[in-house]
This record gives C-alpha cells, structure tokens and sequence, in this order.
C-alpha cells in the first residue's frame, strides 16, 4: 500500500470512528407521548433509540423552524433517564451546549432508552416556549420532548410516534394515523423533519370543520379545540369565508404543496397567542371568545390566512440561510422580509379576498400598518434599516413593549406588507395591468410535486423572477428597501394604487378593536404613548409605549410609570379622551397627569392641542383604484349550506 492510500484508509477509520453510535439500520426511533399529565402541564415521553456500541450525541431541538432564533425550551426538559436491557446508563450534558448530550453505549446493547419529562409552562411565552397546556387541551409541539441523534439530517432521522390521551379527548393533526384504541393513537412512520412539522392539538372540547368545496382538489379542514364548548360556535359568514380562504390561495399560488391541509385553531385564553406555519397544518391560537364576540373575530380574522400563504412562502420558498439540515446549525434571517414580510402582504390579500374582512375594514389594517411605520411613530427607522431588523430578528421576538418605538421591533412584518404592496403596484404599472404579484406567486411558488418539500432560494433569485414578469432594476430597488436607513415610511405603494394616507379625529375601526383585543389604549397619533387598561397583571393606567419626540416624551413620561389621574381626577381612558378634547378646546390648557413609578408619585404636564388623531385611507382624485382590485375576489365563491 502506497503511503497516500496508506493515509487515505487512516482517514477512513477515523472517520468511522467519529460516526455517531447509532444503528446502520431501517428501525425508526419509537416515542411514545403520554398527555394524561397535560392538565398539569407536564408531558411524558419515552424514546427507543436503535444504536451500537461508542460514543452517542443526542440533540435538543434548539433552532426551530418559523421562530426564527434558538428559543427549543432546553430549561423545562425534566427528570431525563437513559437505560439498555433494564440497566442505568449514564449521560452528560456538554458544558458548552446545553441542548448537547452525551452518551457511551457499552458493547452488546442495541436500543437506549430515553424517557424524559416537558414541564409546559403554565402561563405566557410564545410559540413552544409559551403555555401550551390548560385542563381540558393541549397542542403538543414533538420538538418539545425529543432527542435526535447527531451527525445526520433530520431528513435521514425516522421517528415511529404514537400518543397517549386522557380518556374524552379528541384531536387533530397532520400526521396519518394508522391505529386508535385504548386512549392510545399510533401514526404512520415520518423524518424527524415531518415530526416537527407536524403538531397535534388535543381536547375534551373538540369540532372538526370541513372545509372542501367543488374543484378544490385535496381535503382541508378546520379544526377547534376549546376550554368551553360553546366557544366552538364558529359563524357560518366565518367557516364561509374559510372555506373562501383555501379557494382564493389556491387560484393565488395555483398549486399547492401537502396531501390535505388541517387549520389547528386554538380558542383560550390561558395558552400562548400565535400562529405558527407548517406544511400541511398551522398552529394557530385566540383568545378562548375568538369565533363568538364579533370584536375579536374581526381583530385576529387576518391569523389563518397568514400562517396558510406559509406553507407556500417560508415552507416550500425557504431562504437558503434558514433551509437548515437541522435543529443545531443557526439560521440566517437576513430574508424574513421575504418570509414574513411578503406572508404579511399576501395574508392581507387572502383575509380580503376571502371576505374575513370588508374592504372598508383592510384598507383601515393598511392605513394603521402605514401610520404605524411613519417616521414620527417609528422614529427608530432614523438609524435602523429594515434589513437590521431582520438580521436581528432573534433578539427581537419576545421583547416587551417598553421603548419599542425607538429600538424598532419586528417590523419586516409590517413593513415587508408595505415593500411587496410597492411592487405588487410598479408590476401593474410598467405591464399596464397584465401582470401582477399573482403571476410572481404562480412563478415563484408553484411547480413542484404537490407534496411537502422545500426549495431554497435567494435575493437573487427573487430578483431573477421579478425580471421575468418586468424588466426594473429590482436589485437598486431592494438594496434601498431592505439595506439602507429609510426615516420615511415606504408609502408609495399605497400611492400607487391610487391612496393616501391621511389623519382626522374619527377613530380607526382597526385600532379599537385592538385596544379591545390587548386591552390598551392607543394614543400614538395624538400624545404620543400606549397605556393598558387591564384590571390585572400590568393593571389599568400603566403606560407600555412612549414614542421618543412625542408630546408624552417631551413633558417627561417614560415607559413603566403608572397614569394615577388624569386632570386631578382618577384615570379612566374615558378621562383621558375627555382630557384631551378639553386641551383642544382650549389652547392654553396642558393636560397634568398624575403618575406613580418605583413609590414616588410626580405630575407632568403634556402640551399637545391638537385633538384625537387616526390615520386613514383616502381615494386620490384622478387615479385609479389599483387597491380595490387587489383586494377583490379572484376565485370563485361558492355558497355552502349550513353544516
């Protein structure tokens, strides 16, 4: 043997020496689920893993996919044990990595045994780090209480799972069942990638919607789960107009990438509220009165739809920076303008489309999301692109609201909503109608095989697209949307599609549902701040937001302090509106507030006059209405009779 083949075979038995310890064989990991303890916020789990003798890593899942940061809840994992042939094996955790651990199989075992304990938080958080749990449901995330071995793509990885439920409890997944007895429900074999993908949401109080209609050409459905049965009352103008949703992404996308879709919808209020998207589901959770109080029906209408325009845009068209081969190497956000940013604007279409809300409604969305970027709403755009908001998208989610004004927060969402609405409108006008972002939609999103999978892609990608509808030098326009500090607001979308963004003293429809929905007052286009008006927890008068430059800002008034009265009065958000209108009437007139903040009470005084402000949506006399045809319907609608 030469000495290059010599030193080739060394490398080669290094190599497989360094292999993880983990069976060469067809044998799926077996987990099993037990939710009997959900009601207690705990969930057990037990894990075969076939292996062979050496050194063995496993892995907690750290960056989860649509969360977009290392947020896997490593802190609630509890009460590990491993074990082979009923014997105690001994495990370590990486001093470096917490969700890293380590284990020597000894020679002669060939499955480890691995239960462990989630400890589900009780109340708050977001997404599987928040409240998943109450005594009458859980959603299950499988991310939350496995281990997957390292040194191969989640892809490769083959997980056998079944569940445990408590003995009344109904549920609903994207996963194919394949046997349900004794409390127990087995599913087919899946990758870890499809695990992952696919949670289950689980309840006494459980509907399944249909939500087929003819030429839709695979199965979806609606599914709810509740902490009281008569939260399941779903409208029918409602599971209508859902059932308008899937038509209208379709004709949008037309193609679609699962085998049949499942909405996951939870109703409660003692659950973290989110959506997050999936391939062939979504996980998406309301307040426990979402579907019946028509106030908080209309605030959170604009969730499906969104986490829906997922599964084509951020499941299927991923980033290359977040098409990740697992859950250990970081993910790049630098695209979620993209991700999140043209979700948000594709949403806003379908919840349109769909007829979850009248265009007097949408336009309304869009003139709050245009008021709220503004430079003297947003002052924090005067030093910090768009792009930076993206880059750091991980230490943004979850911040509180204090100072968010300023520190600008997770504005590709809103902002990326206005960036596409921008080139949804040159599309229409340098192809005079012939083309617009549906036709990018069909290009970019469709083909494929019908089932799920991902397809990288890049900004250049993206640009190479827009080009192939309409020639623009896409590339300049991006690199000044998306890289450079912009202090304006990104407004000539609306512009373009013939409105205008405008303030009076009538309220926005949007707005107070969402003081209602977050139990706040908002304040931002007149003093200038965000107070809650919540009885309990952050109680009533305490202030969230000042907005840096604002009439609030200036008289003194920080985030954290307490609105004692208002006036000499005690506070009430009626008094404060009074106040307010009483500063108006009477130029000379500051409005004294009265706060409390770490014991020490101080008054201050706001010297603003000019009345209750809104921003709103306004026709431009001599254009054309682009904006009514976005929002129109495109698919057919077809009328259902009464389940």
């Amino acid at each position: 043997m030469s000495r290059a083949n010599c030193f080739s075979a060394i490398c080669v038995l290094l190599a497989m020496a360094l292999l993880p310890a983990v069976a060469a064989t067809a044998e799926p990991i077996r987990i099993q689920v037990d939710l009997t303890d959900a009601p207690r916020n705990i969930l057990h789990a037990d894990m075969s893993i076939p292996v062979q003798p050496g050194a063995l890593t496993l892995l907690y899942p750290k960056w989860l996919p649509g969360e977009h940061g290392p947020t896997g809840p490593i802190s609630d994992l509890a009460g590990i044990q491993m074990q082979a042939d009923g014997a105690p094996i001994a495990w370590q955790r990486d001093p470096i990595d917490m969700y890293t651990f380590h284990v020597d199989i000894p020679k002669g075992v060939e499955t480890l045994n691995v239960h462990l304990d989630f400890l589900a938080p009780p109340e708050g958080g977001q997404f599987t780090t928040g409240a998943s749990t109450t005594p009458d449901l859980a959603v299950l995330s499988w991310n939350t209480v496995l281990l997957y071995p390292s040194g191969r793509p989640s892809d490769d990885i083959e997980y056998a799972p079944s569940l445990r439920l408590p003995g009344d409890w109904k549920f609903g997944t994207a996963l194919q069942v394949t046997g349900h007895d004794a409390g127990t429900v087995r599913f087919a074999p899946v990758s870890l990638t499809t695990l992952v993908d696919s949670p289950v949401m689980t309840g006494r109080y459980f509907r399944v919607v249909d939500l087929d209609s003819p030429g839709v050409p695979v199965h979806h459905e609606l599914d709810l789960v509740a902490d009281a049965e008569a939260d399941l009352a779903i409208p029918d103008a409602t599971r209508d107009a859902v059932r308008n949703l899937v038509r209208e992404a379709l004709a949008l996308f037309g193609s679609h990438h699962y085998p049949h879709y499942t909405f996951l919808l939870t109703l409660s209020d003692h659950v973290a509220s989110f959506g997050l998207e999936h391939h062939a589901s979504s996980d998406d959770r309301v307040g426990e009165r979402s579907l019946i109080d028509p106030v908080l029906n209309r605030a959170r209408a604009g969730l499906l739809p969104h986490e829906f325009v997922h599964s084509w845009n951020g499941k299927y068209r991923r980033p290359a920076g977040l098409a990740t081969p697992d859950y250990e190497k970081p993910m790049i956000d630098d695209a979620l303008w993209v991700y999140e940013g043209l979700t948000t604007y594709l949403g806003h279409v379908l919840t349109s489309r769909s007829g979850l809300w009248t265009p007097e409604y949408s336009r309304e969305e869009l003139a709050d999301v245009a008021g709220g970027l503004t430079r003297e709403i947003r002052p924090g755009r005067t030093w910090r692109a768009l792009g930076d908001t993206t880059r750091a998208a991980q230490t943004l989610y979850g911040r509180a609201a204090e100072w968010s004004s300023w520190r600008r927060s997770t504005d590709f969402y809103n902002e990326g909503l206005l960036v596409w609405l921008e080139v949804d409108s040159i599309l229409r006008q340098k192809s005079h109608g012939k083309v617009s972002i549906d036709d990018f939609c069909h290009r970019f999103h469709g083909g494929g095989t019908g089932l799920p999978e991902v397809r990288p892609y890049t900004r250049q990608d993206i640009i190479d697209t827009l080009n192939g509808l309409v020639a623009y030098d896409w590339a300049a326009f991006f690199k000044q949307r998306i890289d450079e500090v912009a202090p304006q607001a990104p407004l000539s979308g609306l512009t373009n599609s013939g409105w205008k963004l405008v303030y009076d003293s009538t309220p926005n429809q949007v707005m107070l549902d969402t003081d209602v929905r977050r139990k706040q007052l908002d304040l931002r286009y007149s003093l200038g701040l965000t107070i809650s008006t919540k009885k309990e927890g952050n109680g009533t008068g305490d202030v969230k937001d000042v907005i840096v430059g604002s009439p609030a800002a200036r008289a003194g008034l920080a985030p954290g302090m307490k609105i004692v009265a208002v006036d000499g009065r005690a506070f009430t958000p009626e008094r404060m509106h009074e106040a307010i209108e009483a500063a108006r009437q009477d130029g000379n007139r500051p409005i004294e507030l009265l706060t409390e903040r770490d014991e020490v009470y101080r008054t201050y005084t706001v010297d603003y006059h000019d009345g209750e402000r809104y921003p709103h949506l306004e026709r431009m006399e001599g254009t054309q209405d682009t904006l009514s045809d976005i929002l129109r319907p495109h698919a057919q609608h077809v009328p259902m009779s009464q389940d």
